[in-house]
């Protein structure tokens, strides 16, 4: 990131105030695809589990985005510039969505429906890798990476299906579907400690 703590404008920590509720949201919405791959097996405690860890992540993110209104309003090329990167966000992010929607239709056209979630662990991971110098957060080139290759792995070396304690569950789903949740959940608790540091940094400077 590429901000100094001393001069980061409202809007730099309102963009990771959002990208945390993102991660927390699409964290819980990839746990639940493992826990459908488990097929009702021992379900109960990880939904519950799963929702306790979104729902504190996510009010993590709205307590930044509440604190960045502290914060001095950004100068008048800085407001352009984030205008400029929420535009390209909206591109990324129908271009990953139009991705994901092809291939959810050949998927199921092909008969192959249990490969959709690798395939579409693989689109998110590189919609990442454009956002990380878009948003100047090299973390998300990590992120980005390891969606794709836990969803590469998972085909090359997982079997499809499999039988825990007796029950058959669908192992492309629990792998993905939680490796892909925890992976977004470690990235919006990395961006809201250094979001926390941003604010902090910068009411201190206010004072002085």
């Amino acid at each position: 990131m590429r901000h100094t703590t001393s001069t980061v404008p409202r809007a730099a920590v309102r963009g990771s105030s959002l990208g945390v509720i993102f991660m927390a949201l699409f964290g819980m919405l990839w746990a639940g695809i493992g826990i459908g791959g488990l097929q009702g097996w021992g379900s109960t405690w990880l939904i519950i589990t799963a929702v306790l860890v979104g729902v504190t992540l996510l009010s993590s993110g709205i307590s930044l985005l509440v604190a960045s209104k502290q914060l001095s309003q950004p100068a008048d090329s800085d407001t352009r510039r984030w205008r400029r990167v929420w535009m390209w966000f909206g591109i990324i992010f129908t271009i990953e969505g139009a991705a994901i929607g092809v291939a959810s239709a050949i998927c199921t056209t092909a008969n192959h429906f249990n490969l959709l979630f690798p395939v579409m662990a693989i689109i998110v991971g590189v919609h990442f890798i454009p956002l990380a110098p878009l948003f100047q957060i090299k973390a998300h080139y990590v992120t980005g990476t390891l969606l794709t290759l836990l969803a590469i792995v998972t085909l090359l070396f997982v079997p499809e299906h499999a039988v825990l304690d007796g029950h058959p569950v669908i192992t492309w789903w629990l792998v993905v579907g939680f490796g892909s949740s925890l992976i977004l959940w470690g990235t919006g608790l990395m961006i809201w400690l250094v979001g926390k540091r941003w604010v902090a940094a910068s009411l201190i400077n206010k004072e002085q």
